[in-house]
């Protein structure tokens, strides 16, 4: 009894707050994102697998209530749920869109990037770091050149290069995980010969 109590009292709670964001209220659209978001989040990332790409369909999916793209019906549903299909579908989209399967890797190339490359100070000998590059696949250098030295975005590389943006960032993250490797190698080396 109490539960069905809780559910009513819920349905009408979210009805409001459905109208009051119809109405453009700003404030029921951040109520509702902190109701809802991480059950969001955590359905698109289970398709994902990437929580770059998790995030930004969190983003469309409470992007699309604002814009009221599609109307929430409460006799047809419950909001989560209803919140929840749009996740699904923008995440499947998504996956569409990039082409690929969901990333075997669950954290996106931008985590990485602290965690596979030395720190700032070990970059200071900058010919060691070119001979280090040097080393690599040519296709993984190039693709650390424009985005570590011409600072290009993922996106960007893949127009450039005319790559799928999933095969940009695999070799991205393949030639981080080499680069890091020849690297303390290359420190080793350096310290047993002094």
């Amino acid at each position: 009894m109490a539960r069905s109590k809780a559910r009513s009292l819920l349905s009408v709670a979210d009805t409001e707050l459905m109208k009051r964001i119809a109405a453009r209220d700003q404030q029921a659209l951040r109520l509702l994102y902190e109701q809802y978001g991480q059950a969001v989040y955590s359905l698109a990332y289970r398709i994902l697998q990437n929580s770059t790409l998790a995030e930004e369909t969190t983003q469309d999916t409470f992007l699309k209530v604002w814009q009221q793209t599609t109307q929430w019906n409460p006799d047809k549903g419950k909001l989560k749920s209803w919140l929840l299909k749009i996740t699904q579908f923008g995440a499947i989209d998504r996956l569409r869109k990039e082409r690929r399967q969901p990333a075997l890797h669950p954290d996106s190339i931008e985590d990485a990037y602290e965690t596979l490359l030395p720190t700032d100070a070990q970059w200071q000998d900058g010919s060691t770091l070119h001979l280090v590059i040097a080393q690599l696949p040519p296709e993984q250098a190039r693709l650390i050149d424009l985005a570590f030295f011409q600072g290009l975005s993922h996106t960007e590389i893949a127009s450039e290069t005319r790559l799928p943006l999933g095969t940009v960032k695999t070799r991205l993250r393949s030639g981080l995980h080499r680069l890091r490797e020849l690297w303390l190698d290359s420190i080793e080396h350096l310290n047993r010969s002094k």
